[in-house]
């Protein structure tokens, strides 16, 4: 298992009151891979820098997480699929 800081942009379709729901969805998609998620910090809805699929915000979640290398392809199509994150960045923390 690795240490690695996830930051994803969900959509701005997806309301305050079902963010925790998203959250909860992305934690399914980690928990699936035999990861777990140590930390979520929430940065909040943000203006974009450029246009990602018509959407001009977003809101940022930068999560810490351990996970097994192998499955970070995985994790990082299962992401790719899902509407509600328009982008993500999987980096790994440390040696």
């Amino acid at each position: 298992m690795r240490d690695y800081e996830l930051v994803v942009i969900v959509s701005p379709e997806v309301s305050d009151e079902t963010l925790p729901a998203t959250l909860q969805k992305l934690e399914g998609f980690i928990n699936a891979k035999g990861g777990s998620i140590t930390s979520v910090e929430q940065w909040g809805r943000r203006q974009l820098a450029y246009p990602i699929d018509r959407f001009t915000e977003g809101t940022y979640v930068l999560n810490q997480l351990k996970l097994d290398p192998s499955v970070t392809k995985q994790l990082e199509a299962d992401l790719f699929l899902a509407d509600e994150f328009i982008r993500h960045l999987l980096i790994k923390v440390g040696d």
